[in-house]
């Protein structure tokens, strides 16, 4: 007889999961129970139709775990649901592009992870989640999905020892208050109870009426407003720090094999595969605070990963140099200058920087608001050296085998992006460009935003820098 495969045995979510379930519901159930035992005056039967309700999360909760099962067998990973119908969801193993671990606080607790498969469909219903294996199980299907073997109980090879490219230290904590998303947390958390209070306002009992009396009633205390606002100014390092440690506690970044991974989080705990073969880049950002400090951010550039910004990060707020170290080491080296752009792009660069706030300051005095007039006026002497600071970060080169671009101010980015990457060019000129004789020369890439943009090139030299990285492409174009 000729030799058959057996076939797998479907597994299942870890029973433990029931433990999780109902908790992680009971606060979208907070509202609609505290609805029925208002409505229902507290009564005993209140109470019945509360507690049915609470049962009923539960049961829920054990259907979805006794109908969903997961295979790996030929070459694909199947994941099923058998309620009424039966829904079978097929990923091939050589479409995943990425796979992330994830152990939320009380799955840790139970010794659960999350694992979440990345197609690079750009949607959910291509991409799969296995929300509630163990750690061990999660460990072992990373492995084996990311190396593309097909059965499950498969005897796999030892790992190969994980090369450690950087761990981040506790000193670099200080660095959190430099990052403007860790900075604001305190107005952040501010606008979220208010929001919470305007989503909840009506099971509370609250209307409008109450929420312009509120209002009333702040503004006519001052002296509290601007209290709550210096309160808020002073938490501003010490919550930003704690979001820092919160996102980014023991950030490791290491090869394993043929992937890059990057393990952080204090809470939740995540875990991010990359794979080699489809980094194509990497991409350093930098606020002025942090160019100040000498930190920047690094992400890398991946074909097809979706939620790059996430998925992507390789360095969380760093020293810059170490930053250019590890680009250099896990991703390539890369050390040629940028060229400057013409000094019409620096025009063109203070021109946006300052006309509308100078605009917006001459209609104000003339409609007699002196105070917003002197605030627009304020701001734009400060778009001089706004727009001087955008023209010098203005840039772009090619070393033979990278190409680079580099853009922006308040955030500024700088994207080094291999050659083979390329996948065409778009030039964009408007009618003030044109004026200059300025484009912005767009070098399309299948990975990471899906562009780099070269702005403000003068055309010449926008022409010269496609020319120079994809010569075959431009050659019909240059000789007309």
């Amino acid at each position: 007889m000729p030799f058959q495969e057996p076939v797998p045995e479907a597994a299942r979510l870890s029973p433990k999961l029931l433990l999780i379930d109902p908790i992680r519901v009971l606060p979208s159930l907070l509202v609609p129970l505290a609805g029925v035992l208002v409505a229902g005056g507290f009564s005993p039967r209140s109470f019945i139709w509360a507690a049915f309700g609470v049962a009923g999360s539960v049961l829920y909760a054990v259907v979805r775990w006794a109908t969903f099962s997961y295979t790996i067998t030929g070459g694909r990973l199947e994941l099923s649901r058998a309620f009424i119908g039966r829904s079978t969801r097929v990923i091939p193993l050589e479409r995943i592009r990425g796979v992330d671990v994830t152990t939320p606080f009380l799955h840790r607790l139970l010794g659960l992870a999350v694992l979440k498969l990345d197609t690079g469909a750009g949607g959910d219903k291509q991409e799969g989640e296995l929300d509630g294996i163990t750690v061990e199980e999660a460990e072992r299907l990373r492995a084996v999905l990311l190396s593309r073997h097909t059965p499950v109980a498969q005897e796999q090879p030892a790992a190969p020892q994980d090369h450690v490219f950087l761990r981040v230290p506790m000193a670099w904590l200080r660095y959190g208050p430099l990052s403007g998303a860790y900075l604001f947390t305190p107005f952040a958390l501010v606008a979220g109870a208010v929001g919470l209070a305007f989503q909840w306002g009506g099971e509370l009992g609250l209307d409008e009426d109450d929420a312009v009396a509120a209002g009333e009633w702040l503004w006519g205390h001052p002296l509290l407003l601007v209290g709550a606002a210096i309160v808020l100014v002073v938490l501003m390092p010490f919550l930003a720090t704690a979001m820092y440690a919160v996102f980014n506690w023991n950030f490791v970044l290491f090869g394993r094999g043929d992937h890059l991974v990057a393990e952080r989080g204090l809470v939740n705990r995540r875990v991010v595969s990359l794979e080699r073969r489809r980094i194509r880049g990497y991409e350093i950002a930098e606020s002025p605070l942090e160019r100040r400090a000498r930190v920047a951010r690094l992400w890398a550039v991946v074909t097809g990963l979706g939620d790059s910004q996430t998925r992507g990060q390789l360095l969380p707020v760093a020293p810059r140099a170490a930053v250019d170290d590890i680009a250099a080491e896990a991703v390539g080296p890369f050390s040629e200058a940028l060229r400057p752009h013409p000094p019409a792009a620096r025009r063109r660069r203070l021109f946006r920087a300052i006309a509308p706030w100078v605009v917006l300051a001459l209609v104000m005095y003339a409609l007699g608001y002196a105070l917003i007039g002197v605030a627009a006026t304020v701001l734009a002497v400060a778009g001089i050296a706004l727009g001087l600071d955008r023209y010098r970060s203005l840039g772009h080169t090619y070393d033979g085998t990278r190409l680079s671009v580099r853009s922006g101010s308040l955030r500024r980015a700088q994207a080094v992006v291999e050659r083979r990457a390329v996948v065409g060019w778009t030039i964009e000129q408007s009618w003030f460009q044109r004026r200059a004789g300025l484009v912005t020369v767009i070098a399309g890439v299948g990975a990471g935003s899906g562009g780099y943009k070269a702005i403000d090139a003068g055309e010449t030299q926008a022409a010269a820098f496609a020319a120079e990285v994809t010569p075959d492409w431009m050659a019909p174009f240059l000789k007309r």
